[in-house]
């Protein structure tokens, strides 16, 4: 059908620009190195579109940019990575229209609740931008000690963290499991809820957006049976989220103990919950206690 331009003369119809949905690894967005992809469907069955459908190589690539990137990101300052926190929200404000349409499609909720969920998932981030820089305070500090020495513990990120996200939280239950594991330093390689992965490739555009460096966040797409395995048996990974591990859980596990990883069960988690607390960051973290004599 015909349209009216600006100088009153008739043009084609515009052909709108079809999204495509790709990975995210080490601030680039590759489509899956097997050339494949699966269909997205809404909550209510009605097709939404084609994500990126990783692999086993994938799930390596994003363990080796996290690798990378984590001496840079762990030796910023505290202050700065909450200043770059607080950024991500600001970048995921701008878009709320476009993460609601897409929560409430994934999730099968109505308008007023989607955004809600959006506006949740914001405040998630600003809320671990002011932990930032208090991890240390709280979890650290000079110990009481009977001798003539100084004893101080200071927390220290882990390393790379493999996080598998809630099935069913598309956007806050996400941004709840990505958040605190960066916040204290570590870097991340996430992989989406299976059935609801599109909300995470627009966060991860966000993400990009932001000063985040580049390989800090690795977003995956796909079947959380075939990309968790090789997560969690990489020796390169230093810890595991299993949150999103479902029936795979105890498997996964038994992988991870392989190479001595630090493992987050999945519990009741409530995603509501506006003051989570350290109950996410605490896991993902060493304790350094250096004993010092005291001179005379």
């Amino acid at each position: 059908m015909a349209e009216l331009t600006s100088t009153g003369e008739t043009a084609a119809a515009r052909v709108g620009v079809r999204r495509t949905y790709k990975l995210y690894i080490g601030g680039a967005f590759p489509r899956s190195e097997s050339g494949r992809s699966y269909p997205v469907t809404s909550a209510a069955g009605d097709h939404l579109a084609n994500a990126a459908l990783a692999s086993r190589k994938d799930v390596r690539d994003a363990v080796v940019a996290a690798r990378k990137a984590f001496p840079g990101w762990s030796g910023r300052t505290a202050y700065n990575r909450g200043q770059i926190l607080y950024r991500i929200a600001e970048m995921m404000e701008g878009r709320r229209d476009q993460f609601a349409a897409e929560v409430a499609a994934a999730e099968g909720v109505k308008a007023g609740r989607a955004q809600a969920l959006v506006s949740a998932a914001v405040d998630r981030w600003v809320y671990y931008a002011g932990w930032a820089d208090k991890i240390g305070q709280v979890l650290g500090g000079a110990n009481p000690v009977s001798g003539p020495y100084f004893n101080v513990s200071d927390p220290e990120p882990t390393g790379v963290v493999g996080v598998l996200a809630p099935a069913g939280s598309s956007l806050l239950g996400l941004v709840s499991v990505l958040a605190p594991v960066i916040t204290s330093g570590n870097t991340a390689v996430l992989v989406a809820g299976e059935r609801v992965p599109l909300p995470a490739v627009t966060l991860a555009e966000a993400l990009a957006t932001s000063d985040l460096p580049a390989g800090v966040a690795n977003i995956l797409t796909g079947r959380v049976a075939e990309l968790a395995p090789p997560l969690a048996g990489h020796a390169d990974v230093n810890a595991l989220d299993l949150t999103g591990a479902g029936a795979l859980a105890a498997e996964l596990e038994e992988l991870a103990a392989g190479t001595l990883k630090r493992v987050l069960r999945p519990g009741r988690d409530d995603w509501a919950d506006a003051d989570p607390g350290l109950a996410r960051i605490r896991p993902f973290l060493e304790v350094k206690t250096v004993w010092h004599p005291i001179g005379r």
